[in-house]
């Protein structure tokens, strides 16, 4: 039915969703089987500025532009001849990739003109293939370069075959789909992967499985274990649920004929509806709008962060596994799960290699999560010099010039990062950079009444909160990034602790640590301790988005499980998380922040010892956060000397 349309169908389609009556007629020149464009080039960078018109909902999908690209690939047939600088080049649609269970995965080829054969770079995803590319505008720039490119959908999703358990098949799939290509006549045998989020994770995935022929990756912003990615040491990561509504739902549906939400508007608008409802449904695993079109999502649920059966998401003990040169990339703003895992795969590749940096590096930006972000000067609505822009595509293409084709020169330094605050890019050999970790203590503060934060002696007592499950500390802001959290100093589930104004310029660059000596009317609490940027007029910016931040205390000691609390008893729970790097300006004030919880972003402790997996009965605690010569509670900042 498909094929039947007219190619003024297609071009009609993307006027009407671009508002755009150029951009059709742009694009009307694809004909069918074996007709030519004017460019592929143009016709990738066309069809992303037509769709990049539309707004785009934090995880929604343009799903109206992806019916008009699909329009667009299926009148020009399985194959189409694409003329580049005055040569052929090959799109070939929908190919069968097989994996070695037989399922079928199907990914459209991109060929540059010439004979080849060529290195070539491969993109998998759960997000439709044909959105991807409508999307972004790496894959022209790519073929540009004189790369193939194979954009696949992976298990379960859009044109491939299957069933889709998100991360869990990527290792295998992955690695057939690499030596596939690398078998392929068009192909040199060369292979380099790309993508940011869950493309980013399904590189590494593949990569620990160590086929032969991957010779370069660039992850971005993704993981490294699931205790900080699917939990946050602790709490589960609500956001999961959005993205199991909104990102994966809407095509299970439609696979399967399931009731509800087939589209991603509809889902969208289902969600600003029922979203809150969802999220705040105890215990968790009855939430069952998700059990048709979702499933794996209880069965994460049946899991938690310490259990064995999430081995094969753990790659901290799998660095050994590959030898490909990998950039890793994040932001400080990237998600719930931060740039933890960039920067814990970048040290433990350097370990696994011995200290050699020559095939590895990190860069580390001010943005959120997202490809466009990267090119973007403000997180959140805090802004940056234009420095803090970056050509995402640019810098994928020169990694894998140097380390599949061996063109260009290796960086002298191997890291790169972003010092908000300084609005400048720093070099160091190694993360984190050196820098002296200060303890600043914690000293007596009460609900709407600010401590203090201090490098001298410690304080007396303790602090004390109310933590009550049933009317949580809710995040004021839907969206990621940098954001004013002055008003979470008045309420009275939070104990805020300020720094005097600092006399020069501080810069804070690395891990930052807390060791907090709690005791409670409970057994089992979370721990959030945050840090922020106090401005003279009062804004307190958060330095990282909320996940990083947070450690369950049953939690405390990963190497002796799971472990309940005594109630009255005084405990040490260490926060190991969080990380920047920020100037806190002259004038400034440098705030930490405890609670026990952070609403909707990630889930609630229950306080009772029960899991709100399973449970809905909760249990208002007093928390009492000790400061006395024998329970220190502080934080170790990492400060980097002014030049």
């Amino acid at each position: 039915m498909v094929h039947s349309l007219s190619r003024r169908a297609s071009a009609a389609a993307l006027d009407s969703v671009a508002g755009d009556p150029d951009a059709g007629s742009r694009l009307q020149e694809c004909g069918r089987d074996g007709q030519e464009w004017h460019s592929f080039a143009d016709y990738l960078i066309v069809a992303s500025k037509v769709t990049m018109c539309l707004p785009r909902p934090r995880r929604a999908f343009r799903y109206a532009a992806s019916i008009a690209l699909a329009v667009l690939l299926a009148t020009c047939g399985p194959q189409a001849r694409l003329p580049d600088g005055g040569e052929a080049g090959v799109f070939d649609r929908n190919v069968d990739v097989p994996m070695r269970d037989g399922v079928r995965l199907r990914a459209d080829v991109l060929r540059p003109a010439g004979r080849g054969p060529f290195s070539t770079l491969v993109y998998r995803t759960p997000y439709d293939k044909a959105q991807e590319q409508s999307d972004y505008t790496t894959f022209a720039a790519a073929l540009d370069r004189g790369y193939a490119v194979v954009v696949q959908d992976v298990r379960g999703r859009y044109a491939s075959e299957g069933t889709f358990r998100p991360y869990q098949q990527e290792g295998l799939d992955g690695f057939d789909t690499i030596e596939w290509v690398a078998a392929q006549d068009w192909s040199n045998g060369a292979v380099g992967t790309f993508g940011l989020s869950y493309p980013g994770a399904a590189q590494w995935l593949a990569a620990v499985e160590n086929p032969p022929h991957l010779k370069a990756m660039v992850p971005a912003m993704t993981f490294a274990s699931q205790e900080n990615f699917i939990y946050a040491h602790g709490p589960f990561d609500l956001s999961w649920i959005d993205w199991a509504w909104n990102e994966i739902a809407p095509d299970s549906r439609a696979r399967q004929h399931l009731a509800g939400p087939a589209t991603s508007g509809d889902a969208r608008a289902a969600w600003n509806r029922e979203g809150a409802g969802m999220q705040a449904v105890l215990p968790l695993n009855q939430m069952d709008a998700l059990k048709d079109a979702a499933p794996f999502y209880y069965e994460w649920l049946r899991h938690p962060p310490d259990d064995l059966w999430w081995d094969w998401a753990d790659l901290r003990h799998r660095y050994d596994r590959t030898q490909a040169a990998v950039l890793s990339l994040s932001g400080w703003y990237d998600e719930g799960y931060g740039p933890e895992g960039a920067i814990t795969n970048f040290r433990g590749l350097v370990a696994a290699r011995h200290g050699h940096t020559a095939d590895v590096a990190l860069l580390l930006g001010p943005w959120v999560h997202g490809v466009k972000d990267t090119a973007s000067s403000i997180a959140g609505e805090r802004h940056f010099a234009d420095n803090a822009k970056i050509d995402y595509d640019r810098l994928i293409l020169d990694w894998m010039d140097h380390h599949l084709r061996g063109m260009g020169d290796s960086a002298a330094n191997p890291v790169r990062y972003y010092v908000m605050g300084a609005d400048t890019w720093r070099e160091a050999r190694d993360w984190p950079p050196p820098a002296t970790r200060t303890r600043y203590n914690l000293k007596h503060a009460t609900p709407g009444k600010p401590g203090l934060l201090a490098r001298d002696s410690t304080g007396r007592g303790f602090s004390a909160f109310i933590s009550d499950p049933a009317h949580p500390l809710v995040n004021q802001y839907d969206d990621l990034g940098a954001h004013d959290y002055r008003d979470l100093a008045l309420r009275k589930d939070v104990l805020t602790f300020d720094s005097r104004p600092l006399p020069s310029d501080t810069e804070v660059t690395g891990p930052i640590d807390a060791e907090v000596f709690v005791s409670c009317t409970c057994r089992d609490l979370d721990l959030w301790v945050r840090l922020y940027d106090v401005g003279p007029d009062g804004t307190a910016w958060n330095l990282m988005s909320p996940g990083p931040d947070a450690t369950r205390a049953s939690y405390r000691d990963r190497t002796k499980g799971h472990q309940l609390l005594r109630p009255g008893r005084i405990y040490e729970i260490d926060v190991r998380g969080p990380v920047t790097s920020n100037l806190f300006k002259q004038g400034h004030q440098i705030r930490v922040q405890i609670s026990g919880s952070f609403f909707p972003d990630f889930s609630r402790n229950l306080q009772t010892g029960q899991s709100e997996i399973t449970s809905a009965t909760f249990h208002t605690a007093t928390i009492r956060v000790h400061h006395d010569r024998l329970h220190a509670s502080r934080v170790l900042l990492p400060i980097v000397r002014q030049p």
